[in-house]
């Protein structure tokens, strides 16, 4: 047997090893997860700013591009998380997301993500990912139209990639039941409550008639007179021109960022399938019920949900690159 003073130096080392190892591993786990909102005070310090500036001006000229630039950050997440592949335009190796299904001809927002990232290139080169950008827009979109705000965190980096099969696959559609909608959150890790929180986005923005047409001549849980001022401009025979007509979501208050949406939903007056879905004798009915009688306890939820949606998969430390351009890879 080792003397004492032996097996303790031998405990001691080990014990050492053991707490390196353990060191190790905790950065490594680290390592993969987001930063603070200070990311950049050190690189870039006025990226922050930049982004609001770019964001500001663009709603003040359109205010439905707040709701677009909302829409392009959740369908960026939705598919290989939120690693700004939903901004590669088709290259040699891949075909991308723009023109996938729940994309193509409804996707908008790309030029302010561009000016954005131009303005940051020009202050501090290849610092500022564009997946950073597009968290942080659409957390200033929303303050823009009235909503809440909420501390986003960074260190995103950008995919060499994208996927359009997958865009197809994972991202819920406008016809889509409360089942549907449950999986497809659920399997991005997102609960129930950050389901119907997250749909409320649906406050503000517009649908296209080919999204609500069905809804509209077919569905029976709508309110009668909401759908027959919908007919007009969106007639039943599919395929006219009036099938990119655009409707608000939220026709009580298009362009405010409140709680008007649930108030919707409870008279039946939810513009998409998907929409009424959340209060029709389901699981979700009591969530709406609440959001539409308090517009604090909905912003809270949201804005803790846009947290959870904006840390989807992330590409962080020597994953990915900061693309130069938010359009194509390096």
């Amino acid at each position: 047997m080792a003397p004492a003073a032996s097996r303790t130096h031998h405990h001691r080392s080990l014990a050492l090893v053991v707490l390196a190892l353990v060191a190790a591993a905790t950065a490594t786990v680290a390592g993969a997860q987001l930063s603070s909102e200070d990311y950049y005070d050190a690189s870039c310090p006025a990226a922050l700013l930049t982004i609001r500036s770019a964001v500001a001006a663009a709603v003040l000229l359109d205010r439905r591009m707040g709701a677009s630039l909302l829409r392009l950050h959740f369908h960026d997440c939705f598919v290989q998380g939120c690693d700004a592949s939903v901004l590669l335009d088709d290259a040699g190796g891949f075909t991308g997301e723009k023109g996938a299904g729940p994309n193509a001809g409804s996707l908008r927002g790309f030029d302010v993500i561009d000016n954005a990232k131009m303005l940051l290139e020009l202050l501090c080169p290849q610092t500022v990912s564009c997946a950073d950008i597009l968290a942080v827009a659409a957390r200033d979109a929303v303050e823009q139209l009235g909503g809440p705000s909420w501390t986003v965190p960074l260190g995103r980096r950008d995919a060499t990639t994208a996927s359009a099969s997958l865009a197809n696959s994972d991202l819920p559609g406008p016809t889509s039941n409360l089942n549907g909608l449950l999986n497809a959150f659920s399997n991005k890790g997102l609960s129930t409550t950050d389901m119907v929180a997250l749909s409320g986005a649906h406050t503000v923005g517009r649908a296209q008639c080919r999204n609500f047409r069905a809804r509209i001549y077919n569905d029976t849980d709508i309110d009668a007179t909401f759908a027959a001022s919908l007919r007009a401009s969106c007639p039943a025979q599919a395929g006219s021109s009036s099938d990119g007509a655009l409707e608000p979501l939220d026709g009580t208050s298009p362009d405010a960022f409140d709680n008007d949406y649930f108030g919707n939903l409870l008279s039946q007056r939810g513009l998409l399938h998907s929409d009424q879905a959340l209060f029709g004798g389901g699981a979700t009915d009591g969530l709406v019920r609440a959001y539409a009688s308090d517009a604090g306890r909905w912003g809270s939820d949201f804005a803790a949900a846009m947290v959870r949606m904006a840390s989807i998969g992330p590409l962080t430390g020597t994953d990915g690159e900061i693309r130069v351009n938010c359009r194509r890879v390096n």
